[in-house]
């Protein structure tokens, strides 16, 4: 269908509608309503902070600060070259598909690596995040998810390599892994 465009308005036609109308009276314009003032800005993660209970970090056997540092995970399956590794290391490779495992237990994380990378495999990833987390509230047993999923990667034969992300991505709280494909 094809749009028409809209008629001229001619003098017949205006003469037309004021008639049709009849009088008018013209308002004065109206000031326009004053603009509701901007709420302050709210620190909301001062909030959180402060809601946190106090001295928890400082109450653990490990220093946190010490794990971002030589904490990091890396591994290379036999037969392949080492730049494959460096690549990884250096996010050079895409991050398809991702799975956080905080708040679960060692079962339950066990399970929903092996489905996870199960049905990564059968999507025809082969770049995947773990997100494991730092062990931070693991109080003197130290980051259990992180051993159990270096543990658990190390043994899969359909892993060629993983090694923990880059900052942005999850830093040594995360692992990037690269599947055979």
């Amino acid at each position: 269908m094809k749009r028409r465009l809209p008629a001229t308005v001619n003098d017949d036609d205006a003469r037309l509608f004021r008639e049709a109308i009849g009088e008018i009276r013209r308002l004065d314009p109206a000031e326009p309503a004053p603009a509701a003032p901007r709420p302050e800005p709210r620190a909301h993660m001062l909030e959180a902070d402060e809601a946190a209970v106090p001295g928890e970090l400082l109450d653990m056997a490990f220093d946190p600060g010490l794990m971002e540092v030589g904490e990091e995970l890396s591994y290379l399956r036999d037969g392949y070259p080492p730049k494959l590794l460096r690549q990884l290391k250096r996010g050079q490779f895409s991050v398809q598909d991702e799975i956080d495992l905080h708040q679960m237990n060692a079962a339950a994380a066990t399970a929903t690596i092996a489905d996870f990378l199960a049905e990564a495999r059968e999507r025809g990833f082969h770049c995947v995040r773990i997100v494991h987390g730092k062990g931070l509230r693991s109080k003197s047993a130290g980051p259990v998810l992180k051993v159990l999923t270096d543990r658990l990667l190390r043994r899969r034969d359909d892993v060629i390599a993983f090694a923990s992300a880059r900052p942005m991505q999850g830093g040594t709280g995360a692992v990037v892994v690269l599947l055979k494909g």
